[in-house]
């Protein structure tokens, strides 16, 4: 009985077999369709590569929300070069009311030389011309947000003053005879500081042509949440605007010397997620790949042929006239001579 009933359901399955099969004595190779079946087998070989490297590839969502967050403190992380000596520079944070919230003791400060070795002036140039592509082309930043944690950090160990809203003021503690706010921001970044992530302001340079010079930043922070196949962390990213200009009260410049910088939250909240294509959709795409394939290049054969087949029988039958009336030409020459020969007995 089991046996049976396998056999019936093996001749089901048969009997339900919708595919077209055709005897191999019916086939008729040609060398255009020879020709064909390997141009369309390369094809979908490199279509399929290709697609395989984009099934391997990710890409980065962006989804906008406003932000919640309201008791959280902000960090700073900040890695500035002034062209004065340690003793006479100052910093404090001021919030909106002009209330200060953090000084100088939340710095760390360092003796160090403004001019840079050939080495590090290299690596300066060479941060500069990524900040320039990155102004250029947006998606660049997609591979950085995937890079990072996998690359070393772009700035030296991070200071941190931490305060959620207000500016940042560096000024000097000599006389205006003695200032130079020539700087070098080799690294300002908000949050959480993570490696590999390069800042609108990291590799920026200042060179001060007057003792009295005011340079301002003006910082939009925005909260971001990054997550990739190998972080996940609470950043924010930031857009800036720069502004320099010499304080002479004699010809009605007015303001205080120094380096400020200005940055206020944005009310929006960034989640940047990194995304994979699902294995049923690489599926997909490569069947409707290999089965456009196929019916493009059988259509493309068939149109082929059916063009051959005409022009040839063109061919043919012109060839066949040319025979038919050369050969009526030949009877036609016969026939008078025929009449001729019967008058003349007549």
């Amino acid at each position: 009985m089991r046996r049976l009933s396998r056999k019936k359901t093996l001749n089901l399955v048969k009997e339900l077999d919708a595919f077209p099969k055709v005897p191999v004595s019916y086939v008729e190779t040609s060398a255009i369709g020879g020709t064909v079946s390997l141009i369309a087998f390369t094809m979908m070989a490199l279509l399929t590569i290709m697609e395989f490297s984009v099934y391997q590839d990710t890409w980065m969502k962006y989804e906008y929300e406003v932000d919640k967050d309201f008791s959280s403190k902000l960090r700073i992380n900040i890695d500035i070069t002034v062209a004065m000596k340690c003793q006479y520079v100052g910093a404090d944070v001021l919030d909106l009311a002009e209330t200060m919230v953090a000084a100088a003791d939340g710095l760390v400060y360092e003796s160090v030389i403004f001019d840079l070795s050939p080495q590090q002036r290299e690596w300066q140039r060479m941060l500069q011309t990524i900040q320039s592509r990155l102004q250029e082309e947006h998606s660049l930043q997609d591979v950085i947000f995937k890079s990072a944690f996998k690359s070393a950090s772009t700035a030296l160990p991070p200071r941190a003053i931490p305060h959620p809203r207000g500016h940042a003021h560096l000024a000097a503690l000599v006389s205006h005879e003695s200032y130079n706010f020539s700087h070098r921001i080799d690294h300002l970044s908000f949050g959480e500081l993570v490696p590999g992530i390069i800042n609108p302001l990291d590799g920026t340079e200042k060179i001060s042509t007057d003792h009295n010079q005011m340079f301002q930043y003006f910082i939009t922070v925005v909260p971001t949440k990054l997550n990739t196949y190998k972080i996940s962390a609470d950043t924010h990213q930031f857009s800036v605007t720069e502004r320099e200009r010499a304080i002479n009260h004699a010809a009605g410049s007015h303001g205080v010397s120094g380096i400020f910088m200005k940055y206020d939250l944005s009310s929006l909240m960034v989640t940047v997620t990194e995304e994979h294509m699902p294995f049923w959709q690489f599926l997909v795409r490569l069947c409707g790949i290999i089965g456009g394939i196929f019916s493009t290049t059988g259509m493309l054969h068939g149109i082929g042929k059916f063009i051959v087949e005409i022009i040839c029988c063109r061919f043919r039958l012109g060839a066949y006239k040319l025979v038919t009336s050369v050969q009526d030409g030949h009877t036609n020459n016969h026939l008078p001579l025929t009449k001729n020969s019967i008058h003349s007995t007549s």
